[in-house]
């Protein structure tokens, strides 16, 4: 079974998908991190006057950790610099083919909680429980700088420049699927999210086992 979890910067996407992983016992696939290591790339690429091409990259999950050509980044992808250039990289079409076509092949067994932008509209559109996690653009931005350290203001307005960015790219602009649940978690408890996700799990196992029968 998969589930996708997509939505915005700063929805909580990536805490919410490794906390229902955890309570179903399904493995975590964090996608946005797999962007964030062609973007550290680029920035270092640039830093030492070559370019890596994204096919040869080795992107790696070890747990909670992040590995990029063998090399731990898991913080590192997370700085201001890279956050910024991630929405970027996930512009160009031959960044997107080549990390979609990783992701569809890492579910295409097992049981997945997937999580980042266009899992449940490009990824795999035929994923069993699509989420659509949302929150108003004052509570992301406040999660974002509780993150990073930085002024409010400023990542209102990354935010914002962000979420304009990945709408209307022409490479898989962030949208919801039609079939998805949206979930707007503003004012939510994270606990109560992890919750209400895993019981739209147990109800689509539910019905799929009444089909069976």
């Amino acid at each position: 079974m998969l589930v996708a979890i997509d939505g915005p910067v700063g929805a909580g996407k990536s805490t919410v998908a490794r906390a229902v992983a955890q309570r179903l016992g399904f493995t975590y696939l964090d996608t946005g991190a797999m962007y964030r290591c062609v973007a550290l790339a680029a920035i270092e690429d640039e830093a030492a006057d070559h370019v890596r091409d994204v096919a040869v990259l080795h992107i790696d999950f070890e747990g909670d950790r992040v590995l990029l050509d063998h090399s731990e980044v898991t913080e590192a992808i997370r700085a201001p610099e890279v956050s910024r250039r991630s929405s970027q990289v996930a512009a160009d079409p031959h960044v997107r083919e080549a990390l979609v076509d990783r992701q569809r092949k890492l579910t295409e067994r097992g049981d997945w909680v997937a999580e980042g932008r266009d899992i449940g509209t490009v990824v795999r559109p035929d994923a069993e429980l699509k989420v659509f996690l949302t929150a108003s653009d004052e509570e992301r931005a406040a999660r974002r700088a509780a993150q990073t350290g930085r002024g409010l203001e400023q990542e209102l307005a990354d935010l914002r420049e962000r979420d304009l960015r990945d709408r209307t790219r022409e490479a898989s602009p962030l949208r919801r699927a039609e079939d998805a649940v949206e979930l707007d978690t503003t004012g939510l408890a994270f606990e109560q999210v992890v919750e209400r996700i895993a019981a739209l799990v147990a109800e689509v196992r539910q019905a799929a086992n009444r089909e069976r029968t």
